[in-house]
Protein backbone atom coordinates (compact mmCIF):
# COMPACT_ATOMS: atom_id res chain seq x y z
CA UNK A 1 0.00 0.00 0.00
CA UNK A 2 2.83 2.33 -0.95
CA UNK A 3 0.37 4.86 -2.37
CA UNK A 4 -0.45 5.83 1.22
CA UNK A 5 3.09 7.04 1.80
CA UNK A 6 5.38 9.84 0.58
CA UNK A 7 2.74 12.51 1.14
CA UNK A 8 5.29 15.04 2.35
CA UNK A 9 5.00 16.79 -1.03
CA UNK A 10 1.29 17.54 -0.46
CA UNK A 11 0.86 17.40 3.33
CA UNK A 12 2.70 19.78 5.63
CA UNK A 13 4.34 18.99 8.94
CA UNK A 14 1.81 19.07 11.75
CA UNK A 15 2.40 18.62 15.47
CA UNK A 16 -0.23 17.74 18.04
CA UNK A 17 -1.85 20.92 19.31
CA UNK A 18 0.22 22.67 21.94
CA UNK A 19 -1.60 24.14 24.91
CA UNK A 20 -1.34 27.96 25.03
CA UNK A 21 1.74 29.17 26.89
CA UNK A 22 -0.30 31.22 29.34
CA UNK A 23 -2.30 28.11 30.24
CA UNK A 24 0.49 25.56 30.45
CA UNK A 25 2.87 27.81 32.40
CA UNK A 26 0.40 27.64 35.26
CA UNK A 27 0.47 23.87 35.74
CA UNK A 28 2.69 20.81 35.43
CA UNK A 29 0.66 18.88 32.86
CA UNK A 30 2.25 17.88 29.55
CA UNK A 31 2.22 20.70 27.04
CA UNK A 32 1.07 18.81 23.93
CA UNK A 33 -2.41 17.52 23.40
CA UNK A 34 -2.67 14.05 21.90
CA UNK A 35 -2.91 13.16 18.23
CA UNK A 36 -6.18 11.64 17.15
CA UNK A 37 -5.91 8.51 15.00
CA UNK A 38 -6.63 10.27 11.73
CA UNK A 39 -4.03 12.98 12.27
CA UNK A 40 -1.41 10.47 13.36
CA UNK A 41 -2.04 8.44 10.22
CA UNK A 42 -1.79 11.52 7.98
CA UNK A 43 1.50 12.60 9.51
CA UNK A 44 2.91 9.06 9.35
CA UNK A 45 1.99 8.97 5.65
CA UNK A 46 4.41 11.85 5.03
CA UNK A 47 7.29 9.37 5.47
CA UNK A 48 9.36 8.98 2.28
CA UNK A 49 10.13 5.30 3.03
CA UNK A 50 13.78 5.93 2.21
CA UNK A 51 15.95 3.10 0.92
CA UNK A 52 18.48 4.12 3.57
CA UNK A 53 16.45 5.28 6.58
CA UNK A 54 18.59 7.94 8.22
CA UNK A 55 15.94 8.36 10.92
CA UNK A 56 16.67 4.80 12.03
CA UNK A 57 20.43 5.26 11.97
CA UNK A 58 19.99 8.51 13.89
CA UNK A 59 18.15 6.69 16.68
CA UNK A 60 20.37 5.17 19.39
CA UNK A 61 17.92 2.26 19.67
CA UNK A 62 17.89 1.71 15.88
CA UNK A 63 14.10 1.71 15.99
CA UNK A 64 12.35 0.44 12.85
CA UNK A 65 10.79 3.85 12.29
CA UNK A 66 9.78 3.62 8.59
CA UNK A 67 8.07 0.28 9.27
CA UNK A 68 5.83 1.50 12.07
CA UNK A 69 5.10 4.77 10.30
CA UNK A 70 3.83 2.81 7.29
CA UNK A 71 1.72 0.56 9.51
CA UNK A 72 0.28 3.64 11.23
CA UNK A 73 -0.59 5.22 7.88
CA UNK A 74 -2.41 2.01 6.93
CA UNK A 75 -4.40 1.98 10.17
CA UNK A 76 -2.68 -1.17 11.46
CA UNK A 77 -2.09 0.36 14.85
CA UNK A 78 -1.50 -2.77 16.93
CA UNK A 79 1.12 -3.99 14.48
CA UNK A 80 2.67 -0.52 14.45
CA UNK A 81 2.90 -0.54 18.24
CA UNK A 82 4.44 -4.02 18.27
CA UNK A 83 7.06 -2.93 15.72
CA UNK A 84 7.87 0.08 17.87
CA UNK A 85 8.08 -1.98 21.08
CA UNK A 86 10.24 -4.66 19.47
CA UNK A 87 13.36 -2.50 19.87
CA UNK A 88 12.29 -0.09 22.61
CA UNK A 89 10.98 -1.13 26.05
CA UNK A 90 9.69 2.42 26.72
CA UNK A 91 8.50 3.95 23.42
CA UNK A 92 5.95 6.30 25.00
CA UNK A 93 8.70 7.71 27.25
CA UNK A 94 11.12 8.25 24.38
CA UNK A 95 8.29 9.77 22.35
CA UNK A 96 7.90 12.38 25.08
CA UNK A 97 11.44 13.23 26.15
CA UNK A 98 13.87 12.30 23.37
CA UNK A 99 15.37 15.35 21.64
CA UNK A 100 14.06 14.17 18.28
CA UNK A 101 15.27 17.38 16.66
CA UNK A 102 18.83 16.16 17.34
CA UNK A 103 18.20 12.48 16.57
CA UNK A 104 15.62 10.80 14.31
CA UNK A 105 13.76 13.89 13.12
CA UNK A 106 16.97 15.84 12.66
CA UNK A 107 18.25 13.05 10.39
CA UNK A 108 14.97 12.73 8.44
CA UNK A 109 15.57 13.09 4.70
CA UNK A 110 12.53 15.29 4.14
CA UNK A 111 13.73 17.55 6.96
CA UNK A 112 16.98 17.98 5.07
CA UNK A 113 15.06 18.69 1.85
CA UNK A 114 13.16 21.53 3.50
CA UNK A 115 9.75 19.90 3.81
CA UNK A 116 9.86 19.47 7.60
CA UNK A 117 10.53 16.15 9.31
CA UNK A 118 7.90 13.53 9.97
CA UNK A 119 6.76 14.13 13.56
CA UNK A 120 8.20 10.79 14.64
CA UNK A 121 8.15 11.38 18.40
CA UNK A 122 4.51 12.46 18.44
CA UNK A 123 3.44 9.39 16.44
CA UNK A 124 5.51 7.12 18.70
CA UNK A 125 3.84 8.59 21.80
CA UNK A 126 0.40 8.24 20.25
CA UNK A 127 0.94 4.60 19.27
CA UNK A 128 1.96 3.45 22.73
CA UNK A 129 -0.57 5.51 24.68
CA UNK A 130 -3.22 4.01 22.41
CA UNK A 131 -1.77 0.53 22.99
CA UNK A 132 -2.13 0.95 26.76
CA UNK A 133 -5.75 2.04 26.33
CA UNK A 134 -6.54 -0.87 24.04
CA UNK A 135 -4.81 -3.48 26.20
CA UNK A 136 -2.17 -4.31 23.60
CA UNK A 137 0.80 -3.90 25.97
CA UNK A 138 1.53 -7.54 26.72
CA UNK A 139 2.48 -8.63 30.24
CA UNK A 140 5.95 -10.06 30.82
CA UNK A 141 5.66 -13.84 30.52
CA UNK A 142 8.97 -15.74 30.29
CA UNK A 143 8.78 -18.96 28.28
CA UNK A 144 10.60 -20.75 31.10
CA UNK A 145 11.92 -19.85 34.56
CA UNK A 146 15.65 -19.98 35.14
CA UNK A 147 17.40 -20.67 38.42
CA UNK A 148 20.00 -17.91 37.97
CA UNK A 149 19.46 -14.48 39.45
CA UNK A 150 20.74 -11.05 38.50
CA UNK A 151 21.00 -7.89 40.58
CA UNK A 152 20.63 -4.44 39.05
CA UNK A 153 21.80 -1.31 40.85
CA UNK A 154 19.62 1.59 39.79
CA UNK A 155 15.93 1.78 38.86
CA UNK A 156 16.42 4.42 36.18
CA UNK A 157 16.05 3.92 32.42
CA UNK A 158 19.13 1.73 31.95
CA UNK A 159 18.26 -0.49 34.93
CA UNK A 160 14.61 -0.84 33.92
CA UNK A 161 15.47 -1.69 30.33
CA UNK A 162 17.89 -4.37 31.52
CA UNK A 163 15.41 -5.72 34.07
CA UNK A 164 12.74 -6.25 31.42
CA UNK A 165 15.19 -7.91 29.03
CA UNK A 166 16.48 -10.33 31.66
CA UNK A 167 13.07 -11.11 33.10
CA UNK A 168 11.73 -11.97 29.62
CA UNK A 169 14.46 -14.61 29.50
CA UNK A 170 13.27 -16.07 32.79
CA UNK A 171 15.96 -14.79 35.17
CA UNK A 172 15.12 -13.88 38.74
CA UNK A 173 15.70 -10.14 38.74
CA UNK A 174 16.11 -7.80 41.72
CA UNK A 175 16.56 -4.06 41.24
CA UNK A 176 18.09 -1.97 44.04
CA UNK A 177 17.56 1.78 44.24
CA UNK A 178 18.28 4.48 46.81
CA UNK A 179 15.00 6.29 46.21
CA UNK A 180 11.55 5.39 47.45
CA UNK A 181 10.00 5.18 43.98
CA UNK A 182 10.87 3.32 40.79
CA UNK A 183 12.14 5.37 37.86
CA UNK A 184 15.24 7.27 38.94
CA UNK A 185 15.72 10.29 36.70
CA UNK A 186 12.37 9.61 35.01
CA UNK A 187 10.53 10.20 38.28
CA UNK A 188 12.68 12.71 40.14
CA UNK A 189 14.77 14.49 37.51
CA UNK A 190 12.36 15.18 34.63
CA UNK A 191 9.45 17.56 35.29
CA UNK A 192 5.88 16.36 34.78
CA UNK A 193 5.22 18.87 32.01
CA UNK A 194 7.58 16.76 29.90
CA UNK A 195 6.79 13.34 31.39
CA UNK A 196 3.78 12.85 33.62
CA UNK A 197 4.61 10.39 36.38
CA UNK A 198 1.70 8.04 35.70
CA UNK A 199 3.46 7.13 32.44
CA UNK A 200 6.52 5.89 34.36
CA UNK A 201 4.50 4.27 37.12
CA UNK A 202 2.53 2.05 34.75
CA UNK A 203 5.79 0.81 33.20
CA UNK A 204 7.12 0.08 36.68
CA UNK A 205 3.94 -1.78 37.61
CA UNK A 206 4.27 -3.93 34.48
CA UNK A 207 7.71 -5.02 35.66
CA UNK A 208 6.40 -5.79 39.15
CA UNK A 209 3.49 -7.77 37.71
CA UNK A 210 5.98 -9.63 35.53
CA UNK A 211 7.99 -10.83 38.51
CA UNK A 212 10.76 -8.23 38.88
CA UNK A 213 11.56 -7.50 42.54
CA UNK A 214 12.44 -3.98 43.66
CA UNK A 215 14.30 -3.15 46.86
CA UNK A 216 13.78 0.59 47.33
CA UNK A 217 15.37 2.92 49.89
CA UNK A 218 18.41 0.72 49.41
CA UNK A 219 21.62 2.70 48.98
CA UNK A 220 24.22 0.20 47.80
CA UNK A 221 27.41 0.82 49.74
CA UNK A 222 25.42 2.04 52.73
CA UNK A 223 22.29 -0.10 53.20
CA UNK A 224 24.01 -3.14 51.72
CA UNK A 225 27.61 -3.62 50.68
CA UNK A 226 28.45 -4.27 47.06
CA UNK A 227 30.26 -7.46 48.12
CA UNK A 228 27.06 -8.78 49.71
CA UNK A 229 25.11 -7.84 46.60
CA UNK A 230 27.57 -9.66 44.36
CA UNK A 231 27.31 -12.77 46.55
CA UNK A 232 23.51 -12.83 46.19
CA UNK A 233 23.46 -12.97 42.40
CA UNK A 234 25.02 -14.79 39.47
CA UNK A 235 25.69 -11.43 37.79
CA UNK A 236 25.25 -7.76 38.65
CA UNK A 237 24.62 -4.72 36.48
CA UNK A 238 25.59 -1.27 37.77
CA UNK A 239 23.19 1.27 36.24
CA UNK A 240 23.33 3.87 38.97
CA UNK A 241 23.52 6.99 36.81
CA UNK A 242 25.50 10.14 37.65
CA UNK A 243 24.03 12.55 40.17
CA UNK A 244 26.96 14.46 41.66
CA UNK A 245 26.46 18.09 40.59
CA UNK A 246 29.37 19.86 38.97
CA UNK A 247 30.36 22.79 41.15
CA UNK A 248 29.98 26.42 40.27
CA UNK A 249 33.59 27.60 39.98
CA UNK A 250 32.76 31.27 40.52
CA UNK A 251 32.87 32.44 44.15
CA UNK A 252 29.46 31.96 45.72
CA UNK A 253 27.68 31.52 49.02
CA UNK A 254 25.48 28.70 50.27
CA UNK A 255 22.38 30.21 48.69
CA UNK A 256 23.19 28.65 45.28
CA UNK A 257 20.96 25.62 44.72
CA UNK A 258 21.97 22.50 42.79
CA UNK A 259 19.64 21.80 39.86
CA UNK A 260 18.89 18.23 40.82
CA UNK A 261 17.98 19.21 44.40
CA UNK A 262 15.59 21.78 42.98
CA UNK A 263 13.98 19.38 40.50
CA UNK A 264 13.66 16.54 43.01
CA UNK A 265 11.87 18.87 45.43
CA UNK A 266 9.46 20.03 42.75
CA UNK A 267 8.71 16.51 41.58
CA UNK A 268 8.21 15.27 45.13
CA UNK A 269 5.72 18.06 45.82
CA UNK A 270 3.89 17.09 42.64
CA UNK A 271 3.75 13.50 43.87
CA UNK A 272 2.21 14.62 47.15
CA UNK A 273 5.27 14.40 49.40
CA UNK A 274 6.05 16.75 52.28
CA UNK A 275 9.26 18.58 51.33
CA UNK A 276 10.52 20.84 54.15
CA UNK A 277 12.95 22.79 51.94
CA UNK A 278 10.09 23.59 49.59
CA UNK A 279 7.69 24.52 52.38
CA UNK A 280 10.32 26.84 53.85
CA UNK A 281 10.70 28.59 50.50
CA UNK A 282 14.32 27.58 49.91
CA UNK A 283 13.46 25.42 46.89
CA UNK A 284 10.30 27.25 45.84
CA UNK A 285 10.60 29.94 43.15
CA UNK A 286 7.26 31.61 43.87
CA UNK A 287 7.55 35.40 43.80
CA UNK A 288 11.34 35.30 43.35
CA UNK A 289 13.76 36.53 40.70
CA UNK A 290 15.34 33.32 39.44
CA UNK A 291 18.62 32.94 37.56
CA UNK A 292 19.57 29.52 36.22
CA UNK A 293 23.21 29.07 35.21
CA UNK A 294 23.74 26.57 32.38
CA UNK A 295 22.56 25.78 28.87
CA UNK A 296 21.66 22.09 28.81
CA UNK A 297 18.35 20.26 29.05
CA UNK A 298 18.55 20.28 32.86
CA UNK A 299 18.77 24.07 32.80
CA UNK A 300 15.67 24.15 30.57
CA UNK A 301 13.85 21.92 33.05
CA UNK A 302 14.76 24.32 35.85
CA UNK A 303 13.71 27.55 34.12
CA UNK A 304 10.39 26.06 33.01
CA UNK A 305 9.75 24.66 36.50
CA UNK A 306 10.46 28.06 38.08
CA UNK A 307 8.02 29.68 35.68
CA UNK A 308 5.30 27.24 36.78
CA UNK A 309 6.03 27.84 40.44
CA UNK A 310 5.15 31.50 39.96
CA UNK A 311 8.59 33.13 39.84
CA UNK A 312 8.62 36.89 39.50
CA UNK A 313 11.15 36.56 36.67
CA UNK A 314 13.23 33.73 35.21
CA UNK A 315 16.50 34.18 33.35
CA UNK A 316 18.85 31.59 31.89
CA UNK A 317 22.50 32.65 31.98
CA UNK A 318 24.68 30.83 29.43
CA UNK A 319 28.26 31.49 28.44
CA UNK A 320 27.88 30.60 24.74
CA UNK A 321 25.32 31.73 22.18
CA UNK A 322 22.08 30.00 21.27
CA UNK A 323 23.55 28.10 18.33
CA UNK A 324 26.23 26.55 20.55
CA UNK A 325 24.16 25.54 23.54
CA UNK A 326 24.02 21.79 24.30
CA UNK A 327 20.31 21.64 25.09
CA UNK A 328 17.43 21.02 22.70
CA UNK A 329 16.47 24.03 20.60
CA UNK A 330 12.88 22.85 20.83
CA UNK A 331 13.06 23.14 24.63
CA UNK A 332 14.46 26.66 24.35
CA UNK A 333 11.52 27.58 22.15
CA UNK A 334 9.05 26.22 24.70
CA UNK A 335 10.77 28.19 27.47
CA UNK A 336 10.70 31.43 25.50
CA UNK A 337 6.98 30.99 24.80
CA UNK A 338 6.42 30.54 28.53
CA UNK A 339 8.12 33.82 29.43
CA UNK A 340 11.68 32.74 30.24
CA UNK A 341 14.44 35.22 29.39
CA UNK A 342 17.82 34.17 27.98
CA UNK A 343 21.05 36.00 28.63
CA UNK A 344 23.39 34.57 26.01
CA UNK A 345 27.18 34.98 26.06
CA UNK A 346 27.21 35.66 29.80
CA UNK A 347 29.14 33.87 32.55
CA UNK A 348 28.96 34.25 36.33
CA UNK A 349 31.91 35.90 38.05
CA UNK A 350 30.50 35.63 41.57
CA UNK A 351 27.20 35.04 43.31
CA UNK A 352 26.06 36.80 46.45
CA UNK A 353 22.72 37.21 48.16
CA UNK A 354 20.49 39.19 45.82
CA UNK A 355 22.65 39.24 42.68
CA UNK A 356 24.80 37.40 40.18
CA UNK A 357 27.81 39.36 39.05
CA UNK A 358 28.44 38.30 35.47
CA UNK A 359 30.70 39.06 32.53
CA UNK A 360 29.91 39.38 28.86
CA UNK A 361 31.60 36.77 26.69
CA UNK A 362 32.52 36.26 23.05
CA UNK A 363 33.39 33.07 21.22
CA UNK A 364 37.02 32.45 20.40
CA UNK A 365 38.83 29.59 18.68
CA UNK A 366 37.42 26.04 18.81
CA UNK A 367 38.48 23.88 21.75
CA UNK A 368 39.40 20.17 21.69
CA UNK A 369 35.75 19.19 21.19
CA UNK A 370 35.40 21.48 18.19
CA UNK A 371 33.19 24.00 19.97
CA UNK A 372 34.29 27.62 20.07
CA UNK A 373 35.61 28.54 23.50
CA UNK A 374 33.93 31.40 25.40
CA UNK A 375 36.28 34.25 26.29
CA UNK A 376 35.56 37.19 28.53
CA UNK A 377 34.92 40.47 26.77
CA UNK A 378 36.73 43.52 28.16
CA UNK A 379 34.67 45.92 30.25
CA UNK A 380 31.68 43.59 30.11
CA UNK A 381 30.92 43.13 33.81
CA UNK A 382 27.35 43.63 35.01
CA UNK A 383 24.94 42.48 37.74
CA UNK A 384 21.77 40.40 37.35
CA UNK A 385 19.32 40.64 40.29
CA UNK A 386 18.60 37.21 41.74
CA UNK A 387 16.73 35.91 44.78
CA UNK A 388 17.20 32.25 43.77
CA UNK A 389 20.23 31.03 41.82
CA UNK A 390 20.22 27.50 40.43
CA UNK A 391 23.39 25.89 39.09
CA UNK A 392 22.65 23.49 36.21
CA UNK A 393 26.19 22.71 35.08
CA UNK A 394 25.97 18.96 34.56
CA UNK A 395 26.69 15.90 36.64
CA UNK A 396 29.64 13.68 37.50
CA UNK A 397 29.90 10.16 38.88
CA UNK A 398 29.91 9.56 42.59
CA UNK A 399 32.70 7.63 44.32
CA UNK A 400 32.58 3.91 43.44
CA UNK A 401 36.13 3.17 44.57
CA UNK A 402 34.94 0.67 47.18
CA UNK A 403 33.09 -1.47 44.68
CA UNK A 404 36.14 -3.18 43.23
CA UNK A 405 35.63 -2.00 39.65
CA UNK A 406 38.09 0.03 37.61
CA UNK A 407 37.22 3.65 36.88
CA UNK A 408 38.10 6.01 34.07
CA UNK A 409 39.93 9.27 34.67
CA UNK A 410 36.53 10.98 34.70
CA UNK A 411 35.32 8.80 37.56
CA UNK A 412 32.89 6.78 35.47
CA UNK A 413 33.07 2.98 35.44
CA UNK A 414 35.40 1.48 32.86
CA UNK A 415 33.86 -1.28 30.74
CA UNK A 416 34.60 -3.33 27.67
CA UNK A 417 32.71 -1.31 25.02
CA UNK A 418 31.40 -4.48 23.36
CA UNK A 419 30.38 -6.54 26.38
CA UNK A 420 29.80 -3.86 29.08
CA UNK A 421 31.92 -6.04 31.38
CA UNK A 422 33.80 -4.26 34.17
CA UNK A 423 37.15 -5.30 35.62
CA UNK A 424 35.31 -7.56 38.10
CA UNK A 425 34.05 -10.88 36.65
CA UNK A 426 30.28 -11.08 36.51
CA UNK A 427 29.83 -7.35 37.04
CA UNK A 428 28.61 -5.19 34.19
CA UNK A 429 27.79 -1.49 33.90
CA UNK A 430 25.68 0.62 31.55
CA UNK A 431 24.10 4.02 31.09
CA UNK A 432 25.35 7.34 32.43
CA UNK A 433 27.65 5.67 34.95
CA UNK A 434 29.65 4.52 31.91
CA UNK A 435 29.21 7.27 29.32
CA UNK A 436 28.66 10.23 31.64
CA UNK A 437 25.51 12.35 31.78
CA UNK A 438 23.67 11.70 28.54
CA UNK A 439 20.24 11.05 27.03
CA UNK A 440 17.60 8.69 28.40
CA UNK A 441 17.46 6.92 25.04
CA UNK A 442 21.18 6.06 25.28
CA UNK A 443 20.65 4.68 28.79
CA UNK A 444 17.83 2.47 27.49
CA UNK A 445 20.01 1.28 24.61
CA UNK A 446 22.92 0.40 26.88
CA UNK A 447 20.70 -1.27 29.47
CA UNK A 448 19.21 -3.42 26.75
CA UNK A 449 22.59 -4.34 25.26
CA UNK A 450 24.20 -4.94 28.64
CA UNK A 451 21.41 -7.39 29.48
CA UNK A 452 22.22 -9.33 26.31
CA UNK A 453 25.89 -9.41 27.34
CA UNK A 454 25.02 -10.58 30.88
CA UNK A 455 22.88 -13.38 29.45
CA UNK A 456 25.72 -14.50 27.19
CA UNK A 457 28.19 -14.46 30.09
CA UNK A 458 25.91 -16.49 32.37
CA UNK A 459 25.35 -19.04 29.63
CA UNK A 460 29.09 -19.34 29.08
CA UNK A 461 29.68 -19.86 32.80
CA UNK A 462 27.06 -22.62 32.81
CA UNK A 463 28.67 -24.26 29.78
CA UNK A 464 32.13 -24.22 31.38
CA UNK A 465 30.75 -25.63 34.66
CA UNK A 466 29.07 -28.46 32.79
CA UNK A 467 32.26 -29.61 31.07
Amino acid sequence: MAERMQKFVSVGQKWPDKRPATERAGDFHEIYREFIAEKAAVQAARCAQCGVPFCQSGCPLQNNIPDWLKLTAEGRLQEAYEASAATNPMPEICGRICPQDRLCEGACVIEQSGHGAVTIGAVEKYLTDNAWREGWVAPIKPLAERRESVGIVGAGPAGLAAAERMRLRGYRVTVYDRHDRIGGLLIYGIPSFKLEKEVVQRRAQRLIDGGVTFELNCDVGETVSFEDLRARHDAVLIAAGVYKPRPLTAPHDQSVVAAFDYLIASNRVGLGDDVPDFASGRLDAKGRRVVVIGGGDTAMDCVRTARRQGAKSVTCLYRRDRANMPGSQREVGHAEEEGVGFDWLAAPKSVSKGAVRAARMHLGAPDASGRRSPEEAPDGAYEAPADLVIAALGFDAEDFSGWGVAATRWGTIEVNPLTFATSQPGVFAAGDIVRGASLVVWAIREGRDAADAMHAWIQEQARVAAE
